[in-house]
């Protein structure tokens, strides 16, 4: 920690080309303004969509770095009722207005104030601020008794993957591919498997194939030397899976996806495809099987709340896919560990 006026935190720089590269700096600490909190940063995970945020390729929100975060309220600005210094929190980045045609038919996601809103400076730094809007709309959710920050810096992305899967309208026995081994694929595998589905993981990394295995979710197919499709049908009878969540950008794995599904299944576009992505695909393929594609982006206060019920809980043991961890002065570090493949789940630390 710098001073008691100033800080690091990880801000994104850009070229006049949109390539960009991650820094850190010393900032001014933030304050607590009317409404706000301001949060000491104590765990934040590293997600794809900050690598390709600092590349330039994610364009589905503000260029703000870090926001599955986690800490202790240091400042409660005037104004907000329910919350004291010293309470360990979850804030969630983004927030709905709970208004709008949007948010009544469902959809939060796409409310236009849910990606204006953001933590500041963002979720990798010492201490950052959180709106009076995330504040008082609910977005602010205390840690469970006995739930660590590591483990409490999954809540967001647990909460994507919940929101998905809901989605889906996925069953009891319901057999389900999910086409990517990373972090949130081993995430949406780890809770299909405790629903009760039966659940085949794909992927091309040999570390990934083997932490999927190491972990016993169910079929494990490496994609550099199976037909996923065929494989994925041989396991289902023949049929294919009802269900295949695609947890990667890869518009390889989409096509694979579409392909694997049975007739008249779902398939689930979860992972973030990067800028320009075009598929290669004959719909009328799709329309040929009636195939359903759904897509999920992000999480609401709805399935924070039960992300951190689950988490709590320890009915499925998430620690095992936090494998490494970086000090914010060895951001550099996370991201090149993240991007080898050899990593799972990436924390930040002060």
């Amino acid at each position: 920690m710098a001073n008691d006026l100033t800080m690091k935190a990880v801000l994104l720089q850009k070229d006049s080309a949109g390539h960009g590269r991650a820094v850190v700096q010393e900032v001014p600490r933030p304050e607590a303004g009317y409404g706000e909190l301001v949060v000491e940063m104590k765990a934040c995970g590293l997600c794809g969509t900050d690598i390709e945020k600092i590349r330039g390729e994610y364009t589905a929100s503000m260029p703000v770095l870090g926001h599955e975060a986690v800490g202790v309220i240091t400042s409660v600005g005037r104004g907000v009722a329910g919350f004291r210094e010293g309470d360990r929190v979850f804030p969630h980045h983004h927030i709905s207005c709970g208004s709008c045609y949007y948010c009544r038919k469902g959809n939060e996601t796409m409310c236009a104030e849910f990606r204006r809103s953001n933590l500041d400076p963002g979720g990798f730094a010492e201490f950052f601020r959180v709106p009076m809007s995330n504040v008082s709309a609910g977005g602010v959710l205390r840690l469970p008794r006995g739930l660590g920050f590591e483990l409490g810096a999954l809540t967001e992305p647990v909460g994507c993957c919940i929101r998905g899967i809901d989605k889906t309208g996925v069953g009891r026995k319901d057999s389900v591919l999910v086409a990517g081994a990373g972090p949130v694929g081993m995430m949406h595998s780890l809770i299909l498997n405790w629903m009760g589905a039966k659940v085949m993981v794909s992927d091309v990394s040999e570390p990934r194939l083997r932490f999927a295995e190491e972990a016993g979710v169910g079929n494990v197919i490496d994609a550099r030397k199976s037909d996923v499709p065929r494989q994925a049908k041989e396991l289902t009878g023949g049929r294919g899976p009802d269900l295949v969540i695609v947890a990667s950008g890869s518009p390889k794995a989409v096509v694979q996806a579409l392909g694997a599904v049975r007739k008249g299944g779902k398939v689930l576009l979860f992972g973030a495809p990067f800028r320009g992505s075009v598929l290669d695909y004959d719909i009328s393929e799709a329309f040929n099987s009636e195939l359903a594609i759904l897509t999920s982006y992000g999480t609401t206060e709805k399935e924070t709340r039960r992300a951190l019920k689950l988490l709590g809980s320890g009915e499925i043991d998430f620690a095992p896919l936090i494998t490494h961890r970086f000090p914010l002065a060895d951001f550099d570090d996370a991201v090149e560990a993240s991007m080898s493949g050899a990593a799972m789940k990436v924390l930040i630390t002060p």
